[in-house]
């Protein structure tokens, strides 16, 4: 009777064990339902963008000497008083607020090998940068420096010039974005459309700069000034973004 009763209790605990689990099962076999969001109808992404020509208004003129010789110390002490002479000249003129500045450039000194690798004597070089918005007073300081040559020049749209005309090629950029978009709007059935998101940018087109062409020329007035051509720069705002039609 005793061993019936035990059997049957345990029966019933197997039972009740049994359906408490099911909930947690059935949980645990459910698959798992993931929403996937739709991006809304009637989006489009834009983009656009305006350009006006700024006159150049900065140049940057690089000068710069290269020195060889069989002792690192001769070539060092050469390419100095290349730099100091020059450099004497430049602070002659410099002047503040973006007129004329005055940087030193690079310094470097190299090895110089012949064909069975061993070292046979040195070649340095060394540079200077002279820039602003005075052009007159630098073209003629082209002219007069005699212990380098000029390397490099470069016209550019300086940063003031560049200010002032960004607020205005930007409104335009803008303007020509909204009035594609309500061309988009139109051309697919809708009244109108409103702005999602939008990005604004702004960048000058500077020029690389470029190897001096007319080296020969001032070898042979060295004392004349720079000849200077600036002409004009541009200044370009784009827009991207999206509209969504309404």
């Amino acid at each position: 009777m005793t061993s019936t009763m035990n059997r049957q209790t345990l029966i019933l605990l197997s039972a009740c064990l049994l359906s408490a689990s099911l909930p947690t099962l059935a949980r645990a076999q459910a698959p798992v339902v993931q929403t996937v969001q739709k991006d809304p109808e009637g989006v489009i992404s834009l983009n656009s963008s305006a350009t006006v020509q700024v006159p150049n208004d900065w140049i940057a003129v690089d000068f710069s000497t290269t020195k060889e010789g069989v002792d690192a110390g001769a070539v060092q002490a050469a390419l100095k008083e290349a730099l100091g002479a020059a450099l004497a000249q430049a602070r002659q003129v410099a002047k503040p607020d973006g007129h004329v500045e005055v940087q030193g450039g690079g310094f470097s000194l190299q090895p110089r090998f012949n064909n069975k690798g061993v070292v046979n004597g040195w070649t340095g070089t060394t540079s200077l940068v002279v820039q602003g918005r005075d052009m007159g007073t630098i073209a003629e300081l082209a002219g007069r420096i005699q212990a380098m040559t000029v390397s490099n020049l470069d016209y550019s749209v300086s940063r003031e010039a560049r200010e002032k005309v960004e607020g205005d090629v930007a409104a335009q950029a803008i303007a020509r974005f909204r009035a594609k978009a309500a061309d988009y709007a139109k051309a697919f059935g809708y009244a109108t459309f409103t702005v999602r998101e939008a990005n604004v940018n702004t960048d000058s087109g500077r020029p690389s700069p470029r190897p001096f062409a007319m080296r020969d020329k001032l070898m042979q007035s060295a004392s004349d000034a720079l000849p200077v051509e600036a002409g004009s720069g541009a200044v370009t705002a784009n827009v991207n973004g999206s509209v969504q039609l309404k």
